[in-house]
């Protein structure tokens, strides 16, 4: 699997239909969240192709919300969190590009979660695409997955080893499957995600919240100041098992000033941010906090512009900008 940084020939993502993550929303509250995907595809449409599944239904409301260079692929879904129920890209060994297909079963069956359709985009994609379907047996989400395209892999281990996704797997059952689908030779394990993805809508844990590669060497992770924050102790964690294995250049990105929402401890984070070609796509949280970690990012891919877009109505239905992408590579 290549580095996010590699080259894309497109973004892929889906559109929110009236599914499970936006149930609780009355026609307002969804036209908030429909316009927060929308700008998300629209800024990265500044640096490169995106193709953005939308559901039958939905396709006049979303084609007035897209920018007209967005294609828009019609398909029957369930939710819109691409990272996770899409395919993970990868290049052969001939340097093609090819498509592993997790097994999907709604962040571990939860129980608000459906699936049906979902569970069939990866397979979708790979079609649309034009590229080799890699299956796999092992429950994952896109989410649950970092690598620097070099042979390692960043993991937690409440996502690979949750109960509800894949209660057989043992640590070597999941490294023996990241090898085969990912070509990565290690794998680093985190022990958690951050405090408020263990609630109801979170993902139990997964790591592109909390850990990120950003260039050869270097890994960006969440930053949590405030003692009194829960996650104060994990980023404490995070920094002491990444300083302990690996000699990698460890750069924090401090946590938005803001610490509680309506209800609770927010998970608010820039490590859940999306690199295309030319560009960062930012989570911003009208904070004084995005400014600083702009700046980080600046600094860790001074090539690159980097385009802070309002993340507050993703995060709010459960993951950030991150999770709403998948980078589709260029052919090595």
């Amino acid at each position: 699997m290549p580095a996010e940084w590699h080259p894309h020939e497109r973004t892929w993502m889906a559109f929110p239909p009236t599914g499970p993550s936006v149930e609780d929303l009355d026609d307002a509250g969804l036209l908030e969240v429909r316009r927060a995907w929308a700008a998300v595809a629209n800024a990265v449409a500044a640096f490169e192709p995106v193709t953005i599944a939308v559901h039958p239904d939905d396709v006049e409301t979303a084609r007035s919300l897209l920018d007209p260079r967005v294609d828009i692929l019609e398909a029957v879904l369930d939710d819109a969190w691409m990272r996770d129920m899409g395919p993970t890209f990868v290049h052969d060994s001939d340097g093609a590009v090819a498509a592993v297909d997790w097994v999907f079963n709604g962040w571990g069956a939860q129980h608000w979660a459906r699936w049906e359709h979902d569970s069939k985009v990866g397979a979708l994609v790979a079609t649309e695409a034009g590229v080799e379907r890699i299956g796999s047996p092992m429950v994952n989400e896109g989410g649950g997955i970092h690598v620097d395209g070099l042979g390692t892999v960043l993991v937690t281990e409440t996502v690979q080893l949750d109960e509800g996704r894949n209660p057989t797997y043992s640590k070597d059952d999941v490294e023996a499957e990241l090898r085969r689908t990912l070509g990565v030779e290690r794998v680093v394990w985190l022990r958690r995600g951050l405090t408020r993805d263990y609630d109801d809508f979170g993902t139990r844990g997964h790591v592109d919240i909390v850990a990120s590669f950003a260039g050869a060497g270097t890994i960006l992770f969440h930053d949590q100041r405030d003692a009194e924050h829960p996650d104060h102790e994990v980023s404490a964690e995070v920094r002491e098992i990444l300083s302990q294995a690996g000699s990698w250049r460890l750069v924090p990105v401090p946590a938005p000033d803001v610490l509680t929402d309506e209800h609770g401890w927010v998970d608010y984070s820039y490590i859940n941010h999306y690199v295309c070609n030319g560009g960062v796509i930012l989570c911003a949280f009208d904070d004084p906090g995005d400014e600083r970690a702009a700046a980080i990012l600046r600094e860790a891919y001074p090539d690159r512009e980097v385009v802070l877009v309002d993340a507050r109505a993703i995060f709010s239905r459960g993951g950030g900008i991150h999770c709403i992408t998948q980078q589709q590579p260029l052919p090595r």
